[in-house]
């Protein structure tokens, strides 16, 4: 069976991560999303794919090639305007023959998920398969209605948390046929000025054709929608990796658990490095330092003496200077912590920690939350950021400054001070 994964999102509530590369090309476990959704499809046999482009898709291209890299089969059209899922999976129609998979590029799910929905589709040859799967904050997702039988009778877009008719999400994997391009040439823009694939599988029930609901666990599915996101995204991936030690680890060095250290890594003396944890190829780490669990760091990413690292993602080329902590936080490319840099991650009355997102303050829903850096950001010495800040792309943050909102792309904040030399007394 051939796959089509849409890839075209822009991605913007993930800013300043997106700003530089597509959402599906972000990194977590040391593989783009995307390059684990083809993992996930290719152990399940398939190997062939369309992949839905737009935004930056040149450099998906540029990444994936024609798929032979990665044991895939790979062909794209290009979305010209972002005009909804459903607009998405219409263009595809030229490109398969027969019932398709057709998944969402930018989520997260494992092997197991995908074969629950082929058993499904095999058991039972319903017209179409939605995968479902059980949510604790339905009103934000789309929200699955069922009938006794388990078939779809309509998906509710972000209801109301009093009037949610279920906790079954639509989990964004299908197995789809000829039957709904029909259907999405017949219904209508959505409120948001998009044609939406959910509103093609409710023609389709609607109509009579059985859509088959296959629930997947919690655990084998995530969902990648904001900056903090990517952190569990992170976990997810490095708890169910497997993990080797392949580069230099110098002696004097402690690993704990299941610790990745690529060919061409060194890890110098000193280090305490506690597992699940990746560290990717020329990465430097040490002496020192402290690598707690669920850290991410790339490719030619120093962290340099006395450092301390936690359930972080660090880009590739990022340098984290000597003394420096990073906490609960993203690091984009390229970036340059100066000496001492902190990256607090609890607030004073531990409370939930809050990020602004497409110009709107929300709650994170974590206790534990640090920085959101962008691509090329410097800090000054002794430079802190409190926590949920975001530093846009470029941007510098001087010696001793206390960032405590976020900073656009290309700014710089430095600190005022009042002071006065006099002549010491005799």
């Amino acid at each position: 069976m051939k796959a089509v994964l849409l890839a075209a999102g822009e991605g913007v509530r993930l800013l300043p991560i997106t700003a530089t590369r597509p959402k599906h090309l972000i990194r977590v476990g040391g593989k783009p999303i995307l390059e684990h959704c083809l993992d996930a499809l290719k152990v399940n046999g398939v190997t062939e794919a369309v992949v839905v482009t737009h935004y930056m898709g040149d450099v998906i291209r540029g990444y994936f090639g024609d798929g032979a890299n990665f044991g895939f089969k790979l062909e794209y059209v290009e979305q010209r305007q972002v005009l909804g899922t459903g607009n998405a999976a219409g263009i595809v129609e030229p490109y398969v023959a027969g019932d398709f998979l057709l998944v969402y590029g930018d989520l997260l799910f494992s092997a197991e998920a995908v074969k629950t929905v082929l058993e499904a589709y095999k058991s039972g040859k319903p017209d179409a398969v939605m995968a479902v799967v059980p949510v604790d904050k339905p009103e934000s997702y789309g929200v699955v209605e069922l009938s006794k039988d388990k078939a779809v009778k309509r998906i509710v877009e972000k209801p109301k948390k009093e009037s949610a008719p279920s906790n079954l999400a639509n989990a964004g994997l299908y197995i789809l046929g000829k039957d709904v391009f029909d259907a999405l040439r017949r219904v209508k823009r959505s409120v948001r000025g998009e044609w939406e694939l959910t509103d093609a599988i409710t023609t389709l029930a609607e109509e009579g054709k059985t859509v088959l609901a296959a629930e997947i666990s919690r655990g084998d599915w995530f969902d990648v929608g904001r900056p903090w996101d990517l952190l569990d995204a992170n976990v997810w991936a490095l708890r169910r990796m497997e993990h080797r030690v392949l580069g230099n680890v110098e002696e004097g060095v402690h690993l704990l658990g299941a610790v990745t250290v690529a060919e061409t890594a060194r890890i110098r003396s000193g280090a305490y490095i506690e597992g699940p944890c990746f560290i990717d190829e020329g990465a430097d780490v040490g002496p020192n330092c402290f690598i707690r669990a669920y850290t991410s760091i790339g490719k030619n990413a120093r962290v340099g003496n006395a450092c301390e690292v936690k359930n972080s993602i660090i880009m590739d080329g990022t340098h984290v200077g000597h003394l420096s902590y990073v906490g609960d936080s993203v690091l984009c490319e390229r970036c340059n912590l100066g000496a001492g840099t902190k990256t607090a991650n609890l607030r004073l009355d531990n409370g939930n920690v809050k990020m602004t997102v497409k110009e709107v303050v929300v709650d994170t829903g974590r206790r534990k939350l640090g920085a959101i850096l962008g691509d090329s950001v410097k800090t000054g010495i002794g430079a802190l950021l409190m926590p949920g800040v975001k530093v846009g792309n470029g941007s510098w943050v001087g010696a001793g400054v206390v960032l405590e909102r976020d900073l656009p792309a290309n700014s710089m904040a430095f600190m005022r001070q009042n002071w006065e030399i006099q002549e010491k007394e005799k």
